[in-house]
């Protein structure tokens, strides 16, 4: 693969006189040696006011050029801001959620923009810690079924669900889920998320039997009200109705093979995917592992919670709930006295 190099002025001439001239840009790439995405791209991007004139569009390169460098030396350059992206990075925040912490809760450190972030990152005074970007690969659907989906007895739907959940507003309801091992792999993570925080919690499960997993379930979510559960027809709920007893609690049922109905999950299931590849064997990773992908999205800047992270929207919906009992001992307490 030819490494890329910027365009000069004489290609630029070139490129203006032969499109003037109509030629098509793959005519043009050609005759400059170039790929056609390139060409294009260049054409696109320096044009003026729809012109693409060679001198104009060599100065607008450089600017922009000069703008990036401006952008990776205002991190590098600035030791609270440098220390403060390296840190989250290393703890595989995005440079998007950096950015919005910056701007929305950090006070006394400058702002950098994502843009800034990455070009900082991308130079040499921040490729240390590019490995800890995540890749967003594109993946074919495999069509494979997840889980054992079944027929249960006295489920009540989704869409008789009450609408106010719909807007998180109300802490309180959860969604629940399962990530499988690979085929020749043992165990399953249970994945239970809060919504309106998107607080997660994960348990690896040895057993899927619907007695252990109503056990777990009930543990997990210990000392927490708990108003809805939503899940899907995996066969580990069968005994949903034993379960609502012991949250005490309305439990509601995703519609077969629709797994977007329980989005809140399954949103926090592909971040997981990240430090636990598909395929994996769960039974082969220590313990320790899923406690630290569980306190990692806990401790994440989440756009949607206006870059709080769920760890800190969930302790201050607990604290909420906690209040009124905190009052009446303090209460107890002066009436002893």
């Amino acid at each position: 693969m030819k490494e890329f190099k910027h365009f000069d002025l004489k290609e630029r001439e070139k490129i203006e006189k032969f499109f003037r001239k109509k030629k098509s840009l793959r005519w043009i790439a050609w005759a400059l040696d170039r790929s056609v995405s390139s060409v294009s791209d260049e054409i696109k991007n320096n044009s003026v006011k729809g012109r693409y004139e060679a001198r104009k569009a060599e100065h607008k390169a450089y600017v922009k050029r000069q703008a990036s460098k401006r952008d990776c030396l205002k991190v590098a350059m600035d030791a609270r801001l440098k220390k403060f992206v390296i840190e989250n990075i290393q703890e595989d925040q995005s440079p998007e959620g950096i950015s919005g912490r910056l701007k929305h809760i950090e006070k006394g450190i400058k702002y950098a923009s994502g843009k800034a972030i990455y070009k900082f990152i991308a130079s040499p005074h921040g490729r240390q810690i590019e490995s800890h970007l995540f890749s967003k690969a594109v993946k074919k659907k495999s069509g494979r079924k997840r889980g054992t989906s079944v027929s249960i007895d006295g489920r009540t739907f989704i869409d008789q669900r009450p609408k106010r959940i719909e807007k998180r507003t109300e802490f309180g309801h959860f969604e629940g889920d399962f990530i499988e091992s690979g085929k020749d792999g043992a165990g399953s993570l249970l994945v239970l998320v809060e919504r309106k925080t998107r607080y997660p919690f994960i348990a690896y499960l040895e057993d899927r039997s619907n007695t252990n997993v109503n056990r777990v379930v009930e543990e997990l979510l210990r000392d927490i009200t708990i108003k809805s559960l939503t899940i899907d027809n995996d066969i580990s709920f069968q005994k949903h109705e034993e379960l609502s007893e012991i949250l005490n609690s309305a439990i509601y049922f995703c519609h077969p093979q629709s797994p977007h109905e329980k989005g809140t999950v399954e949103n926090r299931n592909k971040a997981i995917r990240r430090y636990v590849k598909k395929k994996s064997d769960l039974s082969s990773f220590p313990r320790e592992h899923f406690k630290m992908v569980e306190t990692k999205l806990r401790a994440r800047f989440m756009k949607c919670l206006n870059f709080k992270t769920p760890a800190e929207m969930f302790e201050r919906e607990i604290l909420k709930t906690k209040k009124p009992l905190v009052c009446d001992m303090m209460r107890e307490v002066l009436l002893t006295n």
